[in-house]
């Protein structure tokens, strides 16, 4: 079997973790070892007796930047090995794709930004590759990596029923997922589409394919482009 994959938090509200990862599928996964958390409260390693572990910008500006002497001293003392990367907003979008590479390393440290960001020194130093989970801004990055993480221990083996079920998820493939219904067959005049009542399963699955690709096309033209671009290769 595969072993656990250890999760470590850089952060300065530890106290948010689990969070809602405690609960549901990824809080049972915790509980049965299949993934595991460790926290790290960088204020640890503050150098002063207030616990500070920001500034202000070189260069003015508004707002403070996370030190990189105090995030770098916890680095050090931490990092045991695996892949590091830091929640930004300024970071490449996570996609399902980038999920299912996370999901393949033992060991996956996250540093949560705080404040305007973090200095750009300890980012170059410990090679971390910054995350962004959309076009909007949080008050920090425990929220992010939250998300993160339930999108990766999911597809961890043994965390879900139906592993199966992932083949046809949303992003696999480029392609959105089809309309999904289930009893009453008829709710409030509305009723189930007949041709997944007939038993046919290859009749089924060609439908689903087709509200797929129309639902793509309509929704999200961006990933219409890359479902044809993957189909010419």
């Amino acid at each position: 079997m595969k072993k656990a994959m250890k999760a470590k938090i850089f952060t300065i509200f530890p106290e948010l973790f689990p969070g809602f990862l405690g609960s549901s599928l990824t809080g049972k996964a915790l509980a049965e070892g299949i993934w595991s958390l460790e926290t790290v409260n960088i204020r640890d390693y503050a150098f002063d007796k207030h616990g500070s572990v920001d500034d202000t910008p070189c260069g003015g500006g508004a707002g403070m930047v996370m030190r990189a002497d105090v995030l770098g001293s916890a680095l050090k003392a931490n990092y045991k090995g695996g892949k590091i990367i830091a929640m930004s907003p300024k970071g490449k979008t996570l996609t399902q794709d980038l999920v299912k590479e996370y999901a393949g390393y033992d060991e996956l440290n996250i540093v949560c930004g705080r404040f305007e960001g973090i200095d750009e020194r300890v980012l170059e130093a410990f090679e971390i590759e910054e995350i962004s989970i959309g076009d909007y801004v949080l008050t920090g990055g425990e929220q992010a990596a939250q998300i993160l993480l339930d999108a990766l221990i999911r597809l961890l083996p043994g965390v879900l029923g139906n592993a199966s079920s992932i083949v046809s998820e949303s992003f696999e493939d480029y392609l959105l997922e089809y309309p999904q219904y289930t009893r009453p067959i008829d709710w409030e005049g509305r009723t189930v589409p007949e041709i997944l009542l007939c038993g046919h399963h290859q009749k089924i699955a060609d439908w689903r394919k087709e509200q797929s690709i129309k639902t793509t096309q309509e929704r999200r033209p961006d990933l219409w482009k890359k479902y044809l671009d993957s189909k010419r290769v």
